[in-house]
């Protein structure tokens, strides 16, 4: 029989389990909310050029400032998560996202720097701090279903920064009032985080284990495969955070011709097919027990729809190919899964972390790259087609060393062959 101790301890764990998931359920509206803050620029570019009264390359600039922080504060989440627990953590993070939605709501130039680094350092905290609650609140079992409903948050988020956030400005919501909302909502989910996520008792051997920063990154980079799937992973995002989520509606309105709203709409279909191939490629990766087949499956089908878009426009409506995309593109988080099995169990959380450094580094690098050479010239280009395939042979270029980075990676699936 249960002794009055043990059933007491029980439902203490179970209610711990229970705070534990209602912390999940409302940090993925911070996950959301970070992906609506990340990509709702794009349908604003003219609009904030305005505001801050500068052109639509230093705005760019201004925005790109959100993956430096994202991919050095990614390392920082990482560890905090591991010694302090959740709770202080992950409302830190949604209270630094407030504050840079504020900051930015300001339009001036130092406020929109700093706005935008402390919303890209806010944002490092929410998808690590939804694997940690995810897994403090969840049976084993039910973990990878959690963190695939965590991401498809993420992904509405994305879709919805554009889907929803077009029609508002340019119906005339001000950019500096919808900051303001973004920042305010932002608020109530710091507080949110802050009263319901439990409590966690730290004991000192935790403490310690998790109190050198350089002793797990130190076996995550020192192991060649995690660099290699972290830029795997950072070439296929550049697409679609650099061009769909920053550049797409610029470049489909000036050099294709297309409507403001359609070009909205057919943006918005990126982040929406993520919805769909982030859970359905990870399921096909799991089912077949091998990641490399699914992984080199996804680039080459995000290589025909580039391909088609930016060479044979006129065949396939804009709308599908750009979904298509959005669905391939979700290959782009099979290295996430790659990198943590190809790394010691102790070190899991630091690989992700590890990762998100990498990828969003190569972000930051790339996304300047086109910024400057494509997207600058864009409003005096003189020969728009010309321009927009441009445009297209470098992002296609990206994604073809994503792809032979794809073949050289070890196969990590638990039916690799011994060659693989």
């Amino acid at each position: 029989m249960m002794t009055d101790a043990s059933a007491q301890d029980a439902l203490k764990n179970k209610k711990l389990q229970r705070g534990f998931i209602l912390s999940w359920a409302i940090g993925c509206v911070f996950y959301l909310l970070q992906y609506a803050i990340r990509s709702s620029p794009a349908v604003m570019i003219n609009e904030l050029s305005a505001a801050f009264d500068m052109s639509a390359f230093k705005i760019s600039s201004i925005l790109g400032t959100y993956y430096y922080s994202y991919a050095i504060v990614s390392l920082i989440a990482g560890v905090a998560y591991d010694r302090f627990g959740a709770k202080y953590p992950i409302a830190v993070g949604a209270g630094l996202l407030c504050i840079g939605c504020l900051l930015f709501s300001l339009s001036g130039e130092l406020t929109g720097y700093s706005g935008r680094l402390l919303q890209g350092a806010g944002s490092a905290f929410s998808f690590t701090g939804c694997v940690y609650l995810a897994s403090r609140g969840f049976p084993a079992k039910y973990i990878a279903t959690a963190i695939g409903a965590t991401q498809c948050m993420g992904m509405l988020g994305g879709s919805s920064g554009q889907f929803i956030t077009g029609p508002f400005i340019e119906n005339g919501l001000s950019v500096q009032l919808f900051w303001i909302i973004m920042g305010t909502a932002c608020g109530i989910i710091c507080l949110l985080l802050l009263f319901t996520t439990p409590r966690e008792e730290r004991f000192a051997d935790q403490k310690k284990a998790s109190g050198n920063i350089l002793v797990p990154y130190k076996v995550v980079f020192s192991n060649p495969q995690s660099y290699i799937n972290g830029l795997i992973s950072g070439l296929l995002f550049v697409p679609t955070t650099v061009f769909a989520m920053t550049w797409g509606i610029s470049f489909l309105v000036a050099d294709r011709g297309i409507a403001q709203h359609s070009a909205v709409v057919a943006s918005a279909m990126v982040p929406m097919g993520w919805v769909i191939g982030c859970p359905l490629l990870g399921f096909i990766s799991d089912k077949i027990g091998r990641r490399k087949p699914v992984l080199i499956g996804g680039s080459a089908i995000m290589i025909l729809c580039f391909l088609q878009l930016f060479f044979a426009p006129s065949t396939i409506p804009v709308i599908i190919t750009m979904l298509a995309f959005g669905i391939a593109s979700g290959a782009a988080m099979i290295p996430y899964t790659m990198i943590k099995e190809a790394n010691p169990d102790e070190v899991k959380g630091s690989a992700t972390g590890g990762i998100n450094f990498i990828t969003f580094g190569v972000t930051s690098c790339l996304g300047p790259v086109f910024a400057i050479y494509f997207g600058r010239t864009l409003a005096v280009a003189t020969d728009h087609e010309s321009h927009f395939r441009s445009a297209g042979i470098f992002l296609i270029a990206v994604i073809m060393a994503a792809l032979v980075l794809s073949v050289i990676v070890k196969e990590t699936g638990h039916r690799k062959s011994s060659i693989a």
